[in-house]
């Protein structure tokens, strides 16, 4: 397969400095590109200067990550697949040939993640992705390796190659074909959950979604959006109402909507209490673009829902909250 990998930059001139050469050096059988989003840094000067290897695009403006990617991408017509690699990924030699070697082998497999272990700290999982991600009935995202803010040391646990409901977009190898024929990210999101919401319609379309954990990759996390970030707090609130409102059964969506607003009401007065007014303004800036969207995103559910062949099978019936209230942290006592 004719692979491309295919890294994302905005304002990312110390992050290419540092990490670049680690993926240079650690693949092999792939062209290297970067998508620049209209940086105003010197991203683009020290491509030139340092990296004249590295195939470049560029978008002219900033279009985030999810429409960034889709321009990227559709110009890359040339290639079977692509990766879409975080600009803070470090990767070891032979990284990229496991992937590939999925998508080889299975052709019902759409996507394929690698284990995401963290830069700063090499023997416990990232945050954003770990060994594969799943969500639970109400839309909160969890990992093997991650149960909410709690990541676990990685003791070769997760090593299996498995069907998952997403992987992380720090590090998404997809079939470049697929990725078109549904639309790609959904660009509206701008940046957060959409590879969830992605993942989700290619599971609905027929897809298998995987991770191959003997491809391991190291992530910074966090170098565009610190976790606490008011506007981190906007992306992910609103982008999860919104894909469940896309892709969920009738049945997922009334359960939703009976409890998620009681939950984010209280997340907002948590943020209050802590004397956090930004977070708890942009919680509440999440649900008013939600309720903003409603016949945009009617109108795109009916059309997902109406070309779903099944529902994925990896949606956790239960409340991740809950059981992470009562002590269970880690994802083989959640399961």
């Amino acid at each position: 397969m004719r692979t491309a990998v295919v890294i994302l930059n905005y304002n990312g001139e110390e992050h290419l400095r540092r990490f670049l050469p680690s993926v240079i050096d650690g693949t092999e059988g792939a062209d290297i590109v970067v998508a620049d989003n209209g940086s105003t840094d010197g991203s683009l000067a020290l491509l030139d200067r340092e990296f004249a290897t590295v195939k470049k695009i560029v978008l002219g403006k900033n279009y985030g990550f999810a429409e960034g990617y889709n321009r990227a991408l559709a110009a890359l017509a040339d290639y079977d697949c692509c990766v879409l690699l975080n600009s803070d990924v470090k990767t070891p030699k032979g990284w990229l040939a496991p992937l590939v070697q999925v998508l080889e082998r299975d052709s019902s497999v759409a996507v394929v993640g690698p284990k995401i272990l963290s830069v700063e700290e090499p023997t416990k999982f990232e945050y954003a992705g770990a060994a594969g991600g799943f969500i639970d009935y109400l839309g909160y995202p969890f990992c093997r390796g991650r149960i909410l803010s709690t990541t676990e040391v990685d003791r070769g646990q997760y090593d299996d190659c498995r069907e998952v409901f997403w992987v992380s977009g720090a590090a998404f190898c997809v079939r470049r074909e697929v990725y078109q024929s549904l639309g790609g990210l959904c660009g509206e999101f701008f940046a957060h959950m959409e590879e969830i919401d992605l993942c989700w319609r290619m599971q609905l379309a027929g897809w298998k979604v995987m991770v191959e954990p003997r491809s391991a990759v190291y992530h910074l996390g966090g170098g565009t959006l610190q976790t606490n970030s008011p506007r981190k707090i906007f992306f992910n609130h609103r982008n999860n109402l919104a894909m469940l409102f896309r892709c969920a059964t009738p049945m997922q969506r009334l359960v939703v909507a009976l409890v998620r607003p009681a939950l984010d009401l209280a997340a907002a007065l948590s943020y209050a209490l802590k004397g956090d007014k930004e977070g708890t303004r942009a919680l509440f800036a999440a649900w008013r673009d939600f309720i903003r969207w409603h016949h945009r995103l009617a109108a795109e559910r009916r059309q997902i829902r109406s070309g779903a062949k099944c529902e994925s099978r990896y949606i956790y019936k239960g409340m991740i909250v809950l059981r992470y209230l009562l002590g269970k942290r880690e994802f083989e006592k959640m399961m």
